[in-house]
């Protein structure tokens, strides 16, 4: 008990990368998938190509091979060559990714809004920002917790994959600790510290569902 105890500190520490690596990902991938999705559903079609294009690609190809990407390949571009350090480029490369799944869960909400109340809000002279922004995107929201949930949980347990950077994470913490002490119990412990934080996340979504279902009453 007492080891496990001493374990608590270090995996503490690994715990700081990873939920900053989540929660800022979280705050920019999911704007940026709101605008994906409704580039994507936009009348230009140059535009909606543009960006099927990219969400075909981010989620054609694995986040590992677009964090590898982002740290060394990035800076041998002609164009771009810069070197950003490990945590900048796991937040770019996890940012980008998420926000190409996100786009498409969004771009299925707002489609499942049924065309009539487009134009209900057209018939009351709304703009269509004003319609985006008060008719169709609180339904959108309702509609889509369940992937958000889905794909919130799994950037939780996705942030381990920035052990290829040697960021000391908690999974690179608890692999550390086993190679120093020839033991497993540390990965238990990771396991809980990762078990703990879906479990909060599981938590606050099906609250948030069922108060939203509450509102539907």
């Amino acid at each position: 008990m007492d080891y496990v105890l001493s374990l608590l500190g270090p995996m503490a520490q690994g715990a700081r990368i990873t939920l900053s690596l989540f929660f800022i990902t979280l705050a920019l991938s999911v704007p940026l998938g709101l605008a994906l999705a409704l580039a994507r559903l936009s009348a230009w079609r140059p535009l909606s190509v543009a960006v099927n294009g990219y969400i075909w690609l981010m989620r054609g190809t694995p986040l590992m091979l677009q964090l590898l990407f982002v740290y060394f390949a990035l800076p041998l571009l002609p164009v771009v060559g810069v070197r950003l350090p490990d945590f900048p480029a796991a937040v770019v490369a996890f940012a980008l990714n998420y926000a190409a799944y996100f786009a498409e869960i969004f771009r299925a909400g707002i489609q499942s809004v049924d065309r009539g109340q487009y134009e209900a809000s057209k018939a009351l002279g709304m703009t269509y920002l004003q319609t985006m922004r008060r008719v169709v995107l609180p339904q959108m929201v309702r509609r889509v917790l369940p992937p958000v949930s889905n794909e919130t949980i799994t950037l939780v347990k996705d942030t381990s994959l920035i052990y290829v950077l040697a960021l000391n994470d908690i999974l690179r913490t608890a692999r550390g600790i086993v190679q120093r002490d020839f033991t497993t119990t540390p990965f238990l412990v990771a396991a809980a510290f990762y078990l703990l934080m879906t479990l909060l996340l599981t938590w606050m979504f099906q609250s948030l569902e069922k108060r939203y279902a509450a509102h539907d009453q």
